[in-house]
């Protein structure tokens, strides 16, 4: 049963970062060679560190401006790619490297305010989704984060 939906960065919205060369906050996108694993925002797949090229940004996954906005760097794939689709699971290239991907959840209510916050760990990320929602009725959605860098990776609603 689909109890909850990944939602990426979105193709229009990489296209608009792409075509403009400029972000939501006005600052010039920086082009580079993929010096690390990523992931890419609207794949939601790993980087091959020296062979992909990927653009990097000022990025706020958030529609209201208050104390919990965190803008912050995130990574895209320097040419167009799929949205990521299996969007009823956690993307499993990330799931399994806890090595490269050290998550945590950050749950907010329908005002943005923030719930509750989980560090994944060992724990398996599919599972502490459904857990957090369940345990927590006014999380509206949740935000996944890498731990170690703090960066926005994904965005996480109810079904």
């Amino acid at each position: 049963m689909n109890q909850f939906k990944i939602i990426p960065i979105s193709r229009e919205y990489a296209m608009n970062i792409r075509n403009s060369k400029f972000d939501e906050f006005g600052h010039e996108i920086t082009e580079q060679l993929a010096t690390g694993v990523g992931p890419c925002r609207v794949s939601l797949q790993p980087f091959i560190p020296g062979k992909d090229k990927r653009i990097l940004f000022c990025h706020s996954p958030f529609t209201i401006d208050n104390a919990f906005n965190q803008p912050g760097p995130v990574f895209i794939h320097e040419n167009e790619v799929e949205p990521y689709s299996a969007i009823h699971q956690f993307p499993p290239e990330i799931k399994a490297d806890k090595q490269n991907f050290p998550l945590t959840l950050i749950g907010y209510n329908k005002n943005q305010e923030m719930i509750h916050t989980q560090l994944v760990g060992d724990k398996d990320v599919d599972i502490l989704i459904l857990q957090m929602f369940d345990r927590y009725p006014k999380i509206a959605y949740l935000h996944a984060r890498n731990a170690e860098a703090g960066c926005y990776i994904c965005k996480i609603e109810r079904v």
